[in-house]
């Protein structure tokens, strides 16, 4: 059994390296769509209350340790700040290891919320729109796959 949440968020990045348009900063109206899951035995009903999460609890958990790092930010590289290092005093400025691409937002996201989702909660699916019909994904099953 999974649930699924619903995010927005505007943030502004750039990609180092691209040939087009993205390689100067620009902002996206992203949305971003959480599915979780627990264990869940069959055709048994689940316990009072009757939830896997809670839809707050899940909203406050992705604002906190998400959504506040991202919405409004200026999300760049670090190799991109060091060929303009007049844009590292910006008040709004994330500084990712990568390039701020949806698929490399989305292991930033799926790294931040490991830190948060308490057990036995689990990440199943991220989906990061970056404009209504472009949009990355990440599985769980992405990474069993990865490991073997």
């Amino acid at each position: 059994m999974n649930i699924s949440k619903v995010f927005h968020f505007e943030a502004a990045h750039a990609l180092y390296g691209y040939d087009g348009p993205c390689k100067h900063i620009h902002g996206h109206s992203y949305r971003l769509i959480i599915t979780v899951s627990t264990v869940c035995q069959g055709n048994e009903y689940i316990p009072a209350p009757g939830i896997l999460l809670d839809f707050k609890e899940l909203k406050k958990m992705v604002s906190d340790s998400v959504l506040n790092k991202l919405d409004h930010a200026l999300i760049l590289s670090a190799r991109y700040l060091q060929d303009r290092p007049c844009l590292s005093g910006e008040e709004n400025l994330l500084v990712l290891p990568a390039e701020p691409s949806a698929e490399n937002l989305l292991i930033y996201i799926r790294q931040l919320l490991s830190e948060v989702l308490p057990p036995p909660v689990r990440l199943v699916c991220l989906k990061l729109y970056e404009t209504q019909g472009s949009l990355a994904t990440w599985h769980h099953t992405d990474a069993v796959a990865l490991n073997h």
